[in-house]
């Protein structure tokens, strides 16, 4: 009974680990700069890549003012 316990906790640790650890794309992009990002929304086009990457630069440089 207590073997099967302590089982049951070592899974339910590893389950939550692996949920936790496991990122959305888009999410991972974001921290990583700008061009990453708009490579990462829009992977085929790229005019919406520039405009994005444009975008993104001037809010970053907003809000490093603020």
């Amino acid at each position: 009974m207590l073997k099967k316990v302590f089982l049951a906790a070592a899974a339910a640790i590893i389950l939550a680990g692996a949920t936790v650890t496991m990122a959305p794309a888009p999410a991972q992009a974001f921290k990583s700069g700008c061009h990453k990002a708009a490579k990462a929304q829009y992977p085929h086009d790229r005019k919406a890549r520039k405009a994005f990457k444009k975008a993104c630069k001037a809010n970053f440089k907003a809000s490093k003012k603020k």
